[in-house]
């Protein structure tokens, strides 16, 4: 398939599940933005792994619409939980038989690991467990939290498109709830990353891929 056949069949793709998706409300009471990772480690200057993001960061206008995203989103009356991955410590990896961890970033008791200035959590928002690789459901409690909310639909954003917030989506949707993503409030490494992530795997693994902008809208009509 060339790519001008290819880049139709995706357009394709993104429409059929966009009108199929379109049956679906956000009701604020059964419903909860997932934010990934905001660390300073991603999202701030000096952090190990900015370097690497800022590219991507820049091009979504990525912060600006994660913070655009949470605000919304409480103002509706909608749940924010906070998933963060593993903060890591010295020994943490002793003993273990396939360790593929984090090496020098997400130090735990450092700058780093605390949550962009204009990320904070608010009152009302709630932090899952740290998850130690990609999916922020496997071994925490963030399903728990969920179903204890009543909550059966979740929106993605944060850290990182293709890794944790891919994994973290996939999972939702094994677990069954409906699950949103968005194109621009995410970052990655690098463009390539970005795009085959938001272009291509979103709209297969997604109900719903929307924009920043068009998720508000679609809140404040529900």
């Amino acid at each position: 398939m060339n790519r001008k056949n290819l880049l139709a069949a995706l357009v394709l793709i993104s429409f059929s599940l966009t009108v199929w998706a379109q049956d679906y409300s956000y009701d604020p009471s059964r419903s909860a933005v997932l934010l990934v990772d905001p660390y300073n480690e991603f999202l701030s200057e000096g952090g190990l792994l900015y370097p690497l993001s800022r590219e991507t960061l820049e091009a979504n206008d990525a912060i600006a619409n994660m913070k655009t995203l949470v605000e919304a989103a409480r103002a509706s009356g909608m749940k924010v939980i906070y998933v963060p991955h593993h903060h890591y410590e010295e020994g943490d990896n002793e003993g273990w038989k396939f360790w593929r961890g984090s090496g020098r970033v997400f130090r735990a008791g450092t700058w780093a690991v605390e949550y962009y200035p204009d990320l904070q959590m608010q009152a009302g928002d709630v932090e899952a467990r740290q998850h130690w690789q990609s999916s922020g459901f496997a071994n925490t409690d963030l399903d728990f939290l969920l179903k204890q909310n009543g909550i059966d639909h979740v929106v993605l954003a944060g850290m990182r498109a293709n890794t944790c917030i891919e994994s973290t989506a996939r999972y939702a949707v094994e677990l069954g709830y409906h699950t949103t993503m968005l194109s621009d409030a995410v970052g990655a490494f690098n463009m390539r990353e970005m795009q085959a992530a938001v272009e291509i795997d979103y709209p297969v693994i997604a109900h719903q891929v929307f924009t920043t902008a068009g998720f508000v809208a679609a809140i404040a009509t529900d």
